[in-house]
């Protein structure tokens, strides 16, 4: 009996080294978020990583980027199959469509549906097939966000700050389904709101890539047509070729309005009305935590809009086309110079 104490502190001891040296995956259970990003980890994909981090739930956010190679995502479906992680991120329209393809897709090269999927900056889920609408997306492992102004608020802030305003012009690349829908879209839009639109096809008859220079090419075409004002949105190619595209509005004196807002701050479009990314990148990791932090069916979590827009107009950009706007719109739009 006497031993019997100094043996009992000696196995409790020996337990709290046990414990103490356990791995912290297994002690907390740790969760893995893979990201798939059409063209890095930017605004988005930092403000979800914050706010997953700030939740304190143990989850380790992965990010992979395609660099705009679309032809990588069959191998990322097989890899994500294989690996399963407890949750899949995707940006953009083609990122989307390339992973879960749509409602009445069942090809087997596609993420396993039982495998949670939340995605962002699909420019119109429903116009895709992707989700069937706000309510649910039709689909148990599906959830998502939605961070786009509808277009008739984008040409109504236009007629704010023009009011001669009356042609809207647009470039589109039929090879990215979400630019040809959108196109679709206006063409329906333009005469309910007493505008017209011209709408070019970038490079047609290119079953791939367009070619950049048509970039100029189509600009010019649409200032001999009188369009003053052109919308730019739904369309990752020319968001990659921003440069391009923005100095050669200018040229044309044609100004952009656009929901990327990065076109506004670091290239040449004129003004932005959009939800940051930084805070559906919020928006997004919200859902997540409903799923692994709390247990949701994504397919049972309505696909959350965002609700705060920001009016950015680029002053330099006013200055060169003689566009200055009006001192009410300064009111409620940040003024940036670059």
């Amino acid at each position: 009996m006497g031993d019997s104490v100094p043996g009992l502190r000696s196995l409790l001891l020996f337990a709290s080294m046990v414990i103490a040296f356990v791995p912290s995956s297994f002690a907390e259970d740790r969760r893995t978020i893979l990201g798939i990003f059409y063209e890095g980890c930017e605004h988005l994909c930092e403000g979800f990583k914050t706010a997953i981090a700030d939740s304190g739930f143990p989850a380790s956010v992965v990010v992979r980027d395609i660099n705009q190679d679309k032809a990588q995502l069959s191998a990322i479906v097989a890899e994500i199959n294989e690996t399963r992680p407890d949750l899949v991120l995707t940006f953009g329209t083609s990122v989307t469509m390339g992973l879960i393809g749509t409602l009445e897709d069942s090809r087997p090269d596609r993420i396993s549906s039982n495998i949670p999927v939340v995605f962002t900056v699909v420019a119109d889920p429903f116009g895709t097939n992707i989700a069937e609408s706000f309510e649910a997306s039709g689909r148990k492992n599906v959830t998502g966000t939605f961070n786009r102004v509808p277009e008739s608020v984008n040409i109504e802030v236009i007629r704010q700050y023009d009011p001669a305003f009356s042609k809207l012009g647009l470039l589109y690349n039929s090879n990215e389904r979400n630019s040809a829908i959108k196109k679709k879209e206006l063409e329906a839009l333009a005469p309910t709101l007493g505008i017209e639109l011209v709408a070019l096809e970038l490079d047609p008859g290119n079953e791939g890539a367009p070619d950049p220079g048509t970039i100029p090419e189509r600009m010019a075409e649409l200032r001999k047509k009188g369009v003053e004002w052109i919308y730019l949105g739904s369309s990752s190619y020319l968001r990659k070729n921003g440069d391009l595209y923005t100095s050669s509005a200018v040229e044309n004196g044609i100004a952009i309005v656009s929901p990327y807002e990065s076109l506004v701050r670091e290239k040449q479009a004129l003004l932005s009305i959009a939800a940051r990314y930084y805070d559906v990148g919020q928006l997004a990791a919200g859902q997540a935590l409903k799923i692994l932090r709390d247990g949701a069916t994504p397919g049972d979590l309505p696909i959350v809009r965002a609700t705060d827009f920001a009016y950015v107009v680029n002053m330099d950009v006013a200055r060169k086309l003689d566009r200055i706007p009006p001192f009410a719109f300064l009111q409620i739009a940040e003024a940036v110079t670059n």
